[in-house]
């Protein structure tokens, strides 16, 4: 090799052109491409050692914690209740003929059984359910998933606390190596127990650039949600007499006047129920610090905060129980609106995550999909109206619309005979 194509390998190496190598015959064959920008720069200063993995949020107590307040489990409720309960159906993707599917219908009921009873203990709501539960409170969602063997029920979930799972920034999409760690809580060597791509289902809600981890919705109402329940703490007491907002002033009584009537009030009026009789030449003056109405409960206040709740949910306040501001003409726009910016995201990520992790990754099965029904809309009647309209138009066909309500299709003629 002479010096002129030594000094070019050199360049080419240290702009990043291309990554080649040499074969036996001393000719360049180019290998798969790298890439040159870093997943996490912002957090690996200093760079972090290869087996070093990222430390789980440190108030996941306190969401979970926050999450049991009323005000934010009905918005969780709303949200991870309409999703679980949900219609759903397998189906072969778009590009992919279904003629040329081998098994396809014996596989498609493989992985309806398999998602309906995953494990020997839940269902598919009760799991899913614990899922959308961790992906609200603090944007992360486990599923640990693993192959049987069985023809029949081709794969088993597990629900995973997401606040346990370590994820590490260095891995490089090698299926072989391992992405995530779960935290056991054993000493020794198996704190960690490390899982591969293929072993874990992690769901982040709100993925950013700058952060492994994702963003609940209550993880964004944090501090309203704080603020309500300061607020509603301080409205109880102060309703419940706990906190006196108003004081006696005598005029002209000598201390030991004042003492007697402190001790008189203290043992035979206060708690009673008596009417207290005061006989003196000047009636006490009652001073009041507040103005003795609803005002000081600051209820327009703990409003606000509901409403600020209700949007780091993205829920319309009307459905947190604040309808003074709906009429029947807007309650049908704001449900509609709810069920579009609460429901369909989420269900649709839920979506991919099944499709991608369990169908394409576990099984390699990625001529299936699942798909949740009736996302477009939330009206029935309405939903029929727009297929009939398509139908007669000629843009689906039945065999089309059977499959998007999850139907099977109908049976030909020569077979129904």
């Amino acid at each position: 090799m002479g010096l002129a194509e030594r000094v070019k390998d050199a360049w080419q190496a240290l702009s990043g052109i291309e990554a080649q190598a040499r074969d036996e015959r001393g000719r360049f064959t180019k290998e798969e491409p790298t890439r040159k920008t870093a997943q996490l720069p912002s957090i690996m200063s200093p760079y972090p050692r290869v087996n070093q993995l990222l430390a789980p949020k440190p108030t996941a107590a306190n969401l979970r914690r926050f999450a049991e307040m009323p005000v934010a489990r009905r918005a969780i409720n709303l949200v991870k209740d309409r999703i679980a309960s949900m219609d759903w159906q397998i189906r072969i993707r778009r590009g992919y003929d279904p003629s040329q599917v081998e098994s396809a219908e014996a596989k498609i009921n493989a992985l309806r059984q398999a998602l309906e009873d995953p494990n020997g203990s839940d269902s598919f709501r009760t799991l899913f359910e614990q899922v959308l539960e961790d992906v609200l409170v603090g944007g992360f969602g486990a599923i640990e998933m693993k192959t049987t063997g069985d023809a029949d029920r081709p794969f088993q979930l597990f629900a995973v606390d997401g606040a346990a799972i370590q994820i590490d920034p260095r891995w490089d999409g090698d299926p072989n190596t391992p992405r995530f760690g779960f935290v056991t809580g054993r000493p020794g060597v198996d704190a960690i127990t490390p899982l591969r791509d293929d072993e874990l289902m992690y769901i982040r809600l709100n993925p950013r650039t700058w952060s492994v981890f994702g963003l609940g919705k209550v993880e964004i109402a944090f501090e309203s949600i704080g603020q309500f329940l300061s607020a509603n703490r301080y409205a109880g007491r102060l309703a419940s007499n706990s906190v006196v907002q108003y004081a006696l002033w005598l005029d002209e009584a000598t201390p030991d006047q004042h003492d007697r009537l402190i001790r008189w009030w203290q043992d035979e009026i206060e708690g009673t129920g008596r009417v207290p009789v005061l006989s003196c030449e000047k009636k006490p003056e009652v001073l009041r610090f507040a103005g003795g109405t609803d005002s000081d409960l600051r209820l327009e206040w703990q409003q606000f905060l509901i409403r600020m709740i209700a949007n780091a949910f993205d829920l319309p306040p009307m459905l947190l129980g604040l309808e003074q501001d709906v009429n029947q003409s807007t309650a049908g726009e704001l449900a509609d609106e709810a069920f579009q910016s609460a429901i369909v995201p989420l269900a649709k990520l839920l979506a991919e995550h099944i499709t991608r992790d369990i169908f394409a990754k576990l099984l390699g099965w990625r001529e299936f999909e699942f798909s949740f029904n009736a996302l477009d809309t939330r009206d029935e009647q309405e939903e029929v109206a727009i297929q009939v309209q398509l139908l007669n138009a000629g843009v689906l066909t039945v065999a089309e619309v059977r499959a998007q309500r999850g139907l099977p299709p109908l049976p030909k003629p020569e077979e129904a005979q």
